[in-house]
């Protein structure tokens, strides 16, 4: 599928060589670490490998070698071959997948099946390659049983057709050295309260959570399990609405010693939120786990899930990932797909090369700005009068409302406000 294009090389600044990296230098150090370790960056196999250009409004536009394969089973092993084909020449040191990418989908049970015979191909392109899986996952949202959601639904039977696929997933992870397990609700929400007793169907998507913790801490997974909020889409309440949200969830059940974030650029525009004050709000609650890198359409109220090219925003994302001492299990997966016009197999290079020189352009700038500018010491510096005595006191919770009324007799009206 990728016949006549090279293992991409990083080529410099000067380079015009559309398909070289300008600003992604895995072996080149910053803030002590390579760029290789800081970005972690992790191809997704559903935009990649099974995105045909199709929309709500037109049939596909892309069309892949396997297409015509009638069998699941070999359809898999085509798009596996040319998946990690393009994975090793584009430098990616992880991938991610949902279990229907790998195997299509169907039957909990057909997709177990598949699984159990695709896992140990999967295996040895890994192992053949040096790629890591940095996350695995159930897809619990595409199939018509999950029309009602999964966790959520209020029929048992789907529920336990749920558990069943979502067991398989996290044993397909384990099996494959899966650094994290992520949980998207994709329809773990409601359309209208009148139908909806919201308690117990948050309650029973706790339940389900618990029990995948239970299970995946059982059977030997090590590694992180994360949850990405998304406002909306497909239901019209999602129940993991924002990371705000999804906090204060995991901290009512008692789920925060194993859950962190992973966060999604353009569901935080979704939310009516910015990009880094999502990653601030986890990184605040020490459960910043690891991010979903793409970009929103500011003009279109939906997920456009663009490839990342806006520096301002990436580095504004890549400041307080620094501060927040960096990724350790998590990493950064480019959740974005072509536009339904590029159609040709290149393209896919030119995307994500553009995507990985933006993350590293922004990680050395923001690193220079956390390091060598004044940016801290002019934050510090605004809230300097809690350094004070009063203020240290204030902070410590040690003065009362009748104390406060006191100082302020003292001060007087503040000159200026912050």
């Amino acid at each position: 599928m990728f016949k006549g294009i090279d293992r991409i090389k990083y080529e410099g600044r000067d380079s015009d060589n559309p398909l070289a990296f300008k600003w992604y230098n895995e072996e080149e150090t910053v803030a002590g670490k390579t760029m290789k370790d800081h970005l972690r960056f992790a191809v997704a196999y559903w935009h990649s490998f099974c995105g045909d250009g199709s929309d709500q409004f037109g049939d596909p536009t892309r069309f892949f070698p396997w297409d015509n394969v009638k069998d699941p089973l070999d359809k898999a092993k085509h798009k596996l071959e040319s998946a990690f084909d393009f994975i090793t020449r584009i430098g990616s040191p992880f991938y991610c997948f949902h279990d229907t990418d790998l195997v299509g989908n169907g039957t909990v049970f057909e997709i177990e099946k598949r699984l159990d015979k695709i896992i140990p191909l999967v295996k040895e392109m890994q192992d053949s390659t040096g790629t890591g899986l940095l996350w695995g996952t159930a897809n619990l949202f595409s199939h018509p049983r999950y029309m009602n959601g999964a966790g959520t639904n209020p029929d048992f039977r789907v529920v336990a057709n749920a558990a069943t696929q979502l067991k398989n997933a996290i044993d397909a992870t384990i099996a494959l050295g899966g650094q994290n397990y992520v949980f998207w609700g994709g329809r773990e929400g409601y359309m209208s309260l009148h139908n909806t007793d919201m308690q117990k169907e948050v309650d029973h998507l706790a339940m389900i959570l618990t029990m995948a913790r239970d299970y995946g801490r059982k059977n030997g997974f090590e590694g992180t399990f994360l949850i990405e909020p998304k406002p909306m889409e497909p239901t019209k309440h999602q129940y993991d609405y924002d990371t705000g949200t999804v906090i204060a969830f995991l901290r009512h059940y008692g789920l925060q010693d194993d859950f962190k974030i992973n966060i999604e650029v353009n569901h935080a525009i979704l939310a009516g939120h910015t990009f880094q004050h999502e990653l601030q709000v986890a990184a605040n609650a020490g459960l910043l786990g690891s991010i979903d890198a793409n970009k929103g359409d500011y003009q279109n109220g939906w997920d456009t899930d663009e490839f990342p090219t806006n520096i301002y925003e990436v580095t504004e994302a890549m400041m307080v990932i620094l501060a927040a001492g960096g990724f350790t299990t998590g990493g950064i997966n480019f959740d974005a797909k072509l536009r339904r016009n590029s159609t040709d197999p290149v393209d896919l290079f030119y995307a994500h090369i553009s995507g990985m020189d933006t993350f590293a352009r922004a990680l050395v700038i923001a690193h220079r700005i956390l390091g060598d500018s004044d940016y801290n010491d002019l934050r510090k510096q605004r809230y300097a009068s809690f350094d004070s005595p009063e203020g240290s006191s204030f902070e410590q919770g040690r003065l009362t409302l009748e104390r406060m009324r006191g100082l302020a007799m003292e001060y007087g009206e503040p000159e200026s406000i912050s």
